[in-house]
């Protein structure tokens, strides 16, 4: 009996040390924080990554299934999970469209040893830092400039330009909020800005 319990407490501490670790990415629109995501994602399996999944009050679109790409709620579900406080983050994207991130569900998956990424706007990306401190790993990657955005805003040639103005307007703003994250990395060159943050991703899941 002895041997057992031994064993058993053997094995709680094994599952204790291989709990999941979380890395929050946030950004202006347009500094290619999405790319420097995919590009972790898609290149460094080793990392053993995977992204949180969201609960979002919209339909599904095309073959999206419920509990893959979103856990799907009406918006009276999702407005009930907001008054019991069961979100880490949440966003009213438009009315009566909300975007959100569950307690539970990170919970549950680094309580399954997965590394799990987060790819949210700096108010989110705020949030989850506060909730989580030294636990997560924040990452704010910022443009080299207000300028240098405005060209990449205007080449994707996706925006009108009233558009790209308050984009400009509210990325100034968001770029105040980068001390409050672990690490700044300044994506002036794509390729170094990846090795930049593929060294600050190792150091953390290494710890």
């Amino acid at each position: 009996m002895e041997q057992s319990e031994g064993n058993n407490n053997q094995e709680n501490s094994v599952v204790h040390r291989h709990r999941g670790k979380l890395i929050i990415f946030s950004a202006p629109s347009g500094s290619g924080k999405s790319t420097i995501v995919q590009y972790l994602m898609s290149k460094h399996p080793e990392f053993h990554l995977t992204f949180s999944i969201s609960c979002t009050s919209r339909a599904p679109r095309g073959t999206e299934k419920n509990g893959v790409e979103y856990y799907f709620l009406s918006e009276d579900e999702f407005r009930e999970k907001i008054t019991n406080q069961e979100f880490l983050e949440y966003e009213e994207v438009y009315p009566g469209r909300f975007y959100g991130t569950l307690k539970s569900q990170v919970e549950n998956q680094i309580t399954q040893g997965q590394n799990v990424i987060f790819d949210v706007d700096v108010k989110g990306g705020c949030n989850l830092k506060r909730f989580y401190g030294d636990e997560a790993l924040g990452v704010f990657v910022q443009p080299p400039s207000i300028t240098e955005l405005r060209k990449r805003l205007v080449g994707r040639a996706t925006d009108a330009p009233d558009v790209i103005e308050q984009r400009l307007s509210k990325a100034a703003y968001e770029m105040t909020f980068a001390s409050h994250f672990d690490h700044i990395v300044v994506n002036d060159d794509l390729y170094k800005a990846e090795r930049e943050t593929y060294g600050i991703v190792k150091a953390f899941l290494q710890k």
